[in-house]
């Protein structure tokens, strides 16, 4: 089998339990039990006109520009999944639009995510549909390949392995490894939990905060 020009089939991905378990948490709160160390960089950002993205990755590497194998990757999607496509970044020309979107919702996809450029923004922008990507170009791909699909790809960074887990919202974008969704989990749910603690004494005018002057003494500032 060629490397860089193949189709693979995925071994494994989180159960939809698992996704609607997360659907309900914050991306912040999950990043942040996750050390704040993965992150698909603030490029990719949500463009539809709101909701929450999850769900597991079907993976697809491509050439900059070209959509050849997100056609191919759209033929073997299940209900449910995020194609996650990396294209380099690259925003010459776009990878998706408005008919290959309207074509991932009819067969119920949970989503898309785009490390490169799409266009038809306007449509984009008034749906639901869940759609990242780091930008927009009217100019239109090429489907000549090559391109893997269901390989591990890394989006600045954040590897996303197939079968992840795809977590979006306002806030970024975010993969769960499969291994270690129930773990993330649990602290992130503690998480949660501790910040609305947090807000509700606020609410209540409790804004004390003892540990800033704590951690300035600790840390030898002067002045404190």
């Amino acid at each position: 089998m060629t490397i860089g020009f193949r189709v693979l089939q995925r071994q494994r991905k989180v159960d939809p339990q698992v996704v609607d378990q997360f659907r309900e948490l914050p991306v912040a709160n999950v990043s942040d039990v996750m050390s704040r160390m993965t992150a698909a960089g603030s490029r990719l950002r949500p463009l539809h006109a709101g909701g929450i993205l999850a769900g597991p990755a079907l993976t697809v590497k491509t050439r900059p520009g070209d959509n050849l194998m997100v056609h191919k990757a759209l033929q073997m999607a299940e209900a449910g999944d995020v194609i996650v496509v990396d294209a380099g970044g690259d925003l010459s020309n776009a990878i998706i639009g408005e008919l290959m979107l309207a074509h991932a919702e009819k067969i119920g996809l949970a989503g898309i995510v785009i490390n490169g450029a799409v266009r038809d923004y306007g449509a984009i922008r008034t749906s639901r549909f869940p759609v990242f990507a780091a930008g927009v170009t009217h100019r239109g791909p090429y489907k000549d390949g090559p391109g893997e699909v269901n390989v591990p790809i890394a989006i600045d960074g954040m590897v996303i392995e197939p079968g992840d887990l795809i977590l979006g919202d306002d806030d970024g974008l975010l993969c769960v490894p499969f291994g270690d969704t129930t773990t993330i989990y649990a602290d992130a749910k503690a998480k949660q939990a501790a910040e609305a603690k947090t807000m509700a004494a606020t609410q209540e005018g409790n804004v004390s905060k003892p540990w800033v002057d704590e951690t300035l003494t600790r840390l030898g500032c002067e002045g404190v």
